[in-house]
């Protein structure tokens, strides 16, 4: 079967915005105009066709981000297929954000007319900017008290520190918002409300925004001919470009990301849906304007590209996982080179698996359908996948290619999580596995310590919400306590010690002498173990248990019971009996010697010190930095990224628990944080004593 649209009339692109612009509503819009829902789906009654999670729909918040298929009839009367992926608006989703703005081409910026750019705007937008990914921006909720296009346009340059070719001028503001001003052609697009916005009327420009657009229309001008040096002469010479010159020009600006177009509307309302739709084909790149993905060989590590060509290799992307209902284990990908048919095997180059794809869908929302094959550009799920996780690759097992892996930032909160009854314990772990294979920004792990699961993820929403999806998708019920820091402890001066370990009862005996020094390890924070012994005084086979008995110790320090770390420990004497002495015997001995030693070698707690990244606006830097300071934060430095300011500092794990929450409301929810484990320091002895207190009664 052939290719039913070339390629260059394909659209792969995503809707990003801030938690309420009306990011699913536009969606909704969308795929109504263009012939997908036969009803239009209202967030406000909780049955918006894109949001099809059972939380999604109750909270009126989109988690996870449905890719849908759908066709539009351009300008010109070609029909376009577009590729759309909704993304989730709030901070605790930026994963998900990030994965699909690595498979796109292009995105539509979604703002409130009346706040503007958000904070989560500012998220969004800087994560599309790493990927280089070109934007078109909808002024929406043009109907909504309090709507300002104007205020948006200069929030645009001032919060984002981007340029914003307006397109269109909005026509009456709030209840009275009644069309757009097209600035290209120079008329004023009026939706007659009856339709459900299905038809305007192409009207002269109202007498009061005469003015108001030549001015535009100017700015217009003068921003795209930039792009071009010719059309910059003529522009200089008093030769203006034609309507079709201007819209390849903000194209090509658009494509290039020199430039963003602007336009409003109210998609609630239904007007300006149309026009924004027609945008997207005249503006955002086909797979075929974008550079050529990069990855490397699999077997000599060589830079090589793949193309947005059938005819090459294939090559794809798995970006999400996701647990359907009916067919089981979905795997979305992004097909960047060559062609896929159903029942074909592939090459995971990242775990080097061979898969078999069983079924192929292709995806609206939350209905489906099957097909025989897919082409490079398409965005597809694939069924039956069994080892393959977000990030990785798939290709051609002749040809194999690793693509660029997605980098997923580490989790900043975790919780001891336990199932309420004895018979939920193994069906959580299933639970939470599964989850962890779909999200990989949560991560499962159960502390050796206290024996308790832990779970982690990029915020409390994050976790509320998948603890949410285990009690209703897998049945389970669970508590949710309270996190523990992991501290750790140490020496910090040389001891030597000499132990006997004697045992006489009747029959054989157990005795073993060991001198030993414990030292501070100087390359680190492993134990290291030598031995000086000579002339036989403890003979070799007995070594071993030497060494055994002090590791076997190790993991419970003399000061709360924490693993200790850079040990260093020489055996130097020693005495043995021929028959009482064993390799157990030598192992109790050292181990009671360390026991011993470690309360005279100057022990030590330590606590993880985590890298901090604050990334916030000028006005509240003195506020950051104050309070990182008393949380015991040393700040390592800031510079300037953007508009935004970096401050970068090193934090003890202990002070950061609820960090996201203060962070929000000392910066009204404009900085950001990110944060990883760096290295283990000392605790400060105040500090240190309370630890101890809390921890030496549960020894």
């Amino acid at each position: 079967m052939a290719r039913e649209y070339k390629i260059e009339d394909y659209r792969n692109f995503g809707i990003m915005a801030h938690i309420d612009a009306g990011k699913t509503t536009t969606t909704e819009r969308i795929l109504y105009y263009t012939g997908k829902s036969h009803k239009i789906g209202e967030v406000h009654d909780g049955a918006a066709t894109m949001d099809w999670m059972e939380q999604e729909q109750e909270r009126g918040i989109t988690i996870t981000s449905a890719a849908t298929t759908t066709f539009w009839k351009g300008r010109d009367g070609k029909m376009r297929r577009f590729n759309i992926i909704d993304t989730p608006g709030h901070v605790d989703f930026t994963i998900e954000v990030e994965r699909s703005l690595r498979v796109l081409d292009g995105a539509i910026a979604l703002l409130d007319a009346n706040a503007g750019v958000e904070p989560q705007t500012e998220t969004v937008w800087r994560q599309a900017e790493k990927y280089h990914v070109p934007r078109m921006i909808f002024c929406n909720k043009m109907d909504k008290t309090g709507a300002d296009f104007y205020r948006s346009v200069e929030m645009i340059k001032t919060r984002l520190g981007a340029t914003a070719v307006v397109m269109q001028l909005p026509i009456g503001a709030e209840s009275d918002f009644k069309g757009v001003v097209d600035l290209i052609e120079m008329n004023a697009l009026v939706w007659r409300d009856e339709s459900l916005g299905a038809a305007w009327d192409v009207v002269e420009i109202p007498d009061d925004l005469k003015e108001k657009a030549e001015e535009y229309r100017e700015k217009l001008i003068e921003t795209v001919v930039e792009v071009d040096e010719q059309a910059m002469e003529d522009y200089l010479n008093g030769i203006m470009p034609d309507n079709e010159k201007i819209r390849s020009l903000v194209r090509r600006g658009t494509i290039d990301v020199k430039f963003h177009p602007m336009f409003c509307g109210t998609a609630f309302k239904n007007k300006g849906v149309q026009p924004l739709l027609d945008a997207v084909v005249e503006y955002l790149p086909s797979p075929l304007d974008i550079p050529a993905i990069k990855g490397v060989d699999f077997k000599t590590e060589a830079e090589i590209e793949r193309h947005a060509d059938d005819s090459e290799p294939l090559a794809m992307l798995a970006f999400k996982i996701m647990n359907d209902p009916f067919v089981g284990s979905l795997t979305f990908a992004r097909i960047y080179s060559g062609k896929l048919e159903k029942g074909v095997s592939v090459l995971n180059t990242v775990k080097d698996k061979r898969e078999r794809v069983g079924r192929m869908l292709q995806m609206h929302s939350n209905s489906r359908e099957d097909i025989e094959e897919a082409f490079s550009g398409d965005i597809v799920a694939l069924a039956g996948l069994k080892e393959t996780t977000t990030g990785d690759t798939l290709c051609d097992p002749l040809k194999p290619v690793i693509l660029e892996r997605m980098e997923f930032p580490e989790p900043v909160i975790q919780i001891a999580i336990e199932p309420k009854s004895k018979g939920d314990q193994e069906k959580m772990g299933l639970a939470l596995n599964r989850l962890a294979a779909e999200d990989p920004s949560f991560r499962v792990k159960t502390d050796q310590e206290s024996g308790q699961t832990i779970i982690a993820g990029m915020g409390e929403l994050h976790l509320d919400i998948l603890v949410d999806r285990m009690r209703r998708e897998f049945k389970v019920e669970a508590n949710v306590g309270a996190p523990q820091v992991a501290y750790r402890e140490t020496i910090t001066r040389q001891h030597e010690e000499d132990y006997t370990h004697k045992k006489q009862s009747g029959g054989t005996g157990q005795f073993a002498r060991v001198k030993l020094v414990f030292e501070p390890n100087p390359d680190g924070d492993e134990f290291k173990f030598e031995s000086k012994i000579v002339g036989g005084a403890v003979p070799k086979e007995y070594i071993p248990g030497v060494q055994k008995g002090i590791e076997s110790v190790l993991s419970s320090g003399p000061l709360a019971g924490f693993p200790m770390l850079g040990v260093k420990a020489t055996l130097i004497d020693g005495a043995y009996h021929d028959v009482d002495s064993s390799v157990l015997a030598f192992e109790i001995a050292s181990r009671a010697c360390f026991r011993e030693a470690a309360k005279k070698a100057g022990a030590q707690l330590l606590e993880p010190m985590m890298k901090v990244e604050v990334v916030t606006p000028e006005d509240y830097v003195g506020d950051v930095i104050g309070d990182l300071n008393s949380r015991r934060g040393q700040i390592q430095g800031q510079e300037q990224r953007g508009i935004a300011i970096v401050i970068n500092a090193h934090v003890p794990l202990a002070n950061m628990f609820k960090y996201v929450d203060n962070l929000r409301s000392m910066s009204q929810g404009r900085a950001q944080y990110s944060m990883v484990f760096d290295h283990y320091s000392p605790v400060p002895s105040n500090v240190a004593a309370e630890i101890q207190a809390k921890y030496s009664g549960q020894k």
